[in-house]
């Protein structure tokens, strides 16, 4: 599934049915919590949910043509525990999931925090999406997150499916990092936004690409056919996912990883025979040695 990034101006207005993209990616519910928030009123957060749920699921960020029933399942959940002189900042909840093939199932692609974001948000704007540029700190922080979420899930329908989404979303970087925004520079946090993209597609952690494909597209896919098959194409990432943490211990796909697949690693090994379970045991285990008791279902 490679889709390539269309070259394109994009403006969303905050009204409904200015603007419908034909090809748009996303079918992005959009969750805002201001309980933090004394000086703003519900109304505000109202419109801004609106904006922002119409903005991702109507701009079309790549030229590929998707079906509804196509759509990539995701979630936005912000948390913003300030707002003043226009100004928000909180923390961001990024969710997707993907269609399991041969049944309802859907599985996490990615369940990520962003723990610092801000942006400028004066009711009754608008979102601007363009090519080359950044119009806003909003509209930086939103393609950022378009193009990873549609880039995770071309990799898990082909190896290195998602390279076209992660070269737009290394462009947001280099443009936003001149803005001073936090967030932007890998440097400053090895768990921020920026930080995440350069470890998805640079160095030994870069490898994560390869366990998105294989477990999802040779393992998940397949156990409709063949559980045992599937099963065993999702045991072997597990080695890859071992060699990346003795690489590079504390990258954040290690973490990125666990929070999205631990909880639907232990249900897939309910299955498995004993030495399957065990094996799988002992390598999550010395990969994430702090989640030992979480595990132990697995072996159970």
């Amino acid at each position: 599934m490679k889709r390539v990034l269309l070259s394109l101006t994009v403006m969303i207005m905050l009204s409904v049915g200015h603007f419908k993209a034909a090809a748009a990616e996303l079918d992005c519910t959009v969750e805002i919590n201001s309980d933090q928030v004394a000086n703003a009123s519900a109304e505000t957060f109202s419109s801004l949910r609106e904006l922002i749920a119409e903005y991702m699921n109507n701009t079309a960020f790549t030229s590929a043509k998707y079906a509804p029933v196509e759509k990539i399942e995701c979630k936005l959940f912000f948390t913003i525990t300030q707002y003043n002189d226009n100004t928000m900042s909180g923390t961001l909840q990024i969710q997707s999931n993907r269609p399991v093939f041969g049944s309802s199932y859907t599985s996490p692609v990615i369940n990520f925090k962003d723990n610092d974001i801000s942006f400028s948000y004066t009711p009754g704007g608008r979102i601007i999406h363009t090519s080359g540029t950044v119009e806003s700190d909003l509209a930086a922080l939103l393609d950022f997150y378009a193009y990873l979420i549609i880039g995770l899930d071309s990799d898990t329908f082909a190896p290195k499916g998602g390279d076209t989404m992660y070269e737009a979303a290394s462009q947001i970087v280099q443009l936003a990092r001149n803005t001073g925004e936090k967030g932007w520079r890998a440097i400053d946090d090895q768990r921020n936004r920026a930080a995440l993209l350069a470890a998805i597609t640079e160095g030994p952690a870069s490898e994560i690409r390869d366990i998105m494909y294989t477990y999802h597209r040779q393992g998940l896919d397949a156990m409709s056919i063949s559980a045992d098959k599937g099963r065993a194409a999702i045991t072997g990432t597990f080695q890859t996912l071992d060699k990346i943490a003795k690489a590079a211990p504390m990258s954040v796909v290690l973490s990125v990883f666990r929070d999205t697949k631990l909880d639907e690693i232990t249900n897939i090994y309910s299955q498995g025979t004993r030495d399957e379970r065990k094996s799988v045991y002992d390598t999550l285990a010395a990969v994430y040695p702090t989640e030992t008791r979480r595990l132990e279902s697995i072996k159970e």
